[in-house]
């Protein structure tokens, strides 16, 4: 009876009258969490690695579909430039024109996941807006893209005469190219037409570029002020059209073809952003899920060297309470 007694006296020390309120591991029931631990719980950190390892299977795969599409996009956004570089010989490129009626042809992709390459877009307009302004002057955003739309809404709706989205959710032609750029041409009144787009360059570089379109006046009055303008005065024209009719079918074709070009550069400068953009984004995963495995060795490592010795002792304990004594 003695030593029954004293058994007793012995099970109330590793009693505890007070709550526990230490951050326990997720291992070991509440009832039997050793007292004064405290750790990161290992579950916590297993589904937070969980999750990075979902995100990182998602870049992984999206990389993947960019590199498909840049593929299929490259070919014909290299061929597309051999359609307006003639028109750049023929009637000139001049940049620099001051005119009074100015419309920014901003083209930007419609999703993101893709560095800054709308952003850059978007710079190039404003910053080009805020040069051509002044009194008698009149300046217009014909936007290409969700992204810019999203951006150049906040501060310049009033400018806004066209927006089109959705425009590459199929593989796009010349032909529906050339129809919106009908439209273009019919719904705004310029002078010079200034085409804002990325031209590709390789999967981790783009270069913004700037392309112009004069109207036919201008482009008379150009060529009569500084002399000659581009090529076209070296041909001689037959048929009954006169000068400004040519220049003004030559204007409309070469709008289409630059806009054309301007699109698939575009296109193919997001898939290569996306890729690098993913492929950046796997690896700063597989970087987290490193350090994320070491903290939950770290915190496995802390626990077992803890609750070991007092799961020890607790069985002793509860073995020495269920003796019977003859």
């Amino acid at each position: 009876m003695a030593m029954a007694a004293a058994f007793r006296r012995e099970g109330r020390r590793f009693v505890s009258p007070q709550p526990i309120t230490a951050v326990r591991s997720s291992l070991i029931p509440e009832d039997h969490a050793p007292l004064g631990v405290r750790s990161i719980s290992t579950q916590v950190v297993r589904n937070r690695m969980k999750s990075v390892k979902n995100i990182q299977k998602i870049t992984k795969a999206m990389k993947m579909v960019a590199a498909s599409k840049l593929r299929l996009i490259q070919t014909r956004a290299e061929n597309s430039r051999g359609l307006w570089q003639p028109f750049t010989a023929l009637l000139g490129d001049a940049p620099s024109v001051d005119v009074k009626k100015n419309v920014i042809v901003t083209v930007s992709s419609d999703k993101g996941l893709c560095g800054g390459i709308n952003s850059t877009a978007v710079k190039i307009s404003r910053a080009f807006n805020k040069l051509t302004l002044g009194p008698e002057k009149e300046t217009k955003y014909v936007i290409l893209g969700e992204k810019a739309k999203a951006q150049l809404i906040r501060d310049s709706k009033k400018n806004i005469a066209i927006c089109m989205t959705e425009l590459q959710r199929n593989p796009v032609n010349y032909t529906q190219v050339s129809v919106l750029a009908d439209d273009i041409l019919k719904n705004v009144e310029y002078d010079a037409l200034r085409i804002v787009f990325n031209k590709f360059e390789s999967v981790v570089s783009f270069l913004p570029t700037m392309a112009t379109v004069l109207s036919p006046e201008v482009v008379e009055r150009e060529a009569e002020s500084v002399g000659r303008l581009g090529d076209l005065d070296s041909y001689e024209i037959e048929g009954g059209e006169t000068k400004g009719e040519i220049l003004q079918n030559l204007a409309e074709f070469q709008f289409s073809c630059v806009l054309f070009n301007a699109v698939m550069e575009s296109a193919c400068s997001e898939q290569g952003a996306r890729m690098s953009a993913m492929d950046s984004s796997s690896r700063n995963a597989g970087d987290m899920l490193d350090r994320l495995t070491l903290t939950y060795n770290r915190s496995l490592s802390l626990f077992l060297s803890v609750s070991l010795p007092f799961s020890f002792s607790l069985c002793m304990h509860t073995h020495s309470r269920n003796l019977t004594l003859p």
